[in-house]
């Protein structure tokens, strides 16, 4: 119900920066806002939930709980976004610069490998991991292990740090970036901001061959089923974050640079 209610939110702003930047298929823009999370939860959804009707697991929801969550974001969610995409693309006005550019973009010069996104995903995703590994272990044990958690302060604290570990991250690889005249950080920063998640999708496997006493099609489908759609959303919120965090560095420090 909470992401229903908050989806204008995510249509406002899609919008507002998919015109910023010059596009122009802003219906498709709503569209893919209002699919990007659900679609892939929702196609998981049935998946898993089919396996656990063949099991007859009581895991299983009813039909018509499942027609009722469809009918929450037919009737709810879909429209919020729709309303929040066209008060975006009728409200945001042109991007704009902080200094003097040109049209013609810059040619990049030949990158050595560990400059290039991949080798930059690794070591963005690294250190927030490394933040929150610890604390990984005991929200592993009581979501899939049944016991109980209870230092929600310790979480809050090290979510918090999380985000700031990858905002930080983030903007130091977009500095290296621009410094060696790469000028296209907009997707590396989504991209490196977000590979914690898979750093985090990487720790289910180690998790569940080596700490948990799962075994089985259903127990190994629901794990990782369920932990592909949290590892996702983890990539969607830190890519975010890291976009932001390189966006508002790198107006800032463009915003010093005097122009004749």
């Amino acid at each position: 119900v909470l992401y229903a209610v908050t989806s204008g939110i995510s249509g406002y702003i899609g919008a507002s920066w998919y015109k910023k930047l010059g596009g122009e298929k802003w219906v498709w823009n709503v569209m893919l806002t209002a699919t990007l999370y659900a679609g892939p939860f929702f196609l998981m959804f049935c998946f898993l939930n089919s396996v656990a009707l063949s099991y007859e697991s009581t895991a299983a929801l009813p039909f018509g709980t499942i027609f009722l969550m469809l009918l929450i974001w037919t009737l709810v969610a879909f429209p919020l976004t729709v309303v929040g995409g066209i008060a975006g693309k009728n409200i945001a006005g042109p991007f704009t610069a902080p200094c003097r550019t040109s049209k013609v973009p810059r040619e990049i010069p030949p990158l050595p490998w560990y400059r290039h996104a991949p080798a930059q995903m690794v070591m963005a995703g690294f250190l927030p991991f490394s933040a929150i590994y610890i604390e990984l272990y005991y929200i592993f044990t009581s979501v899939w292990g049944h016991k109980s958690y209870t230092i929600y302060s310790i979480l809050f604290i090290v979510f918090i740090i999380l985000m700031i570990v990858t905002s930080f991250i983030t903007i130091a690889l977009t500095y290296f970036q621009l410094a060696i005249e790469d000028h296209e950080w907009w997707w590396r920063s989504i991209f490196s901001g977000g590979s914690t998640g898979l750093f985090i999708f990487g720790y289910c496997f180690y998790y569940y061959m080596a700490r948990s006493d799962m075994s089985g099609f259903m127990q190994t489908a629901f794990f990782f089923g369920y932990m592909f759609v949290i590892c996702y959303g983890f990539f969607l919120m830190l890519g975010s974050i890291g976009f932001y965090s390189s966006l508002i560095f790198v107006k800032h420090i463009y915003k010093a640079i005097k122009c004749d």
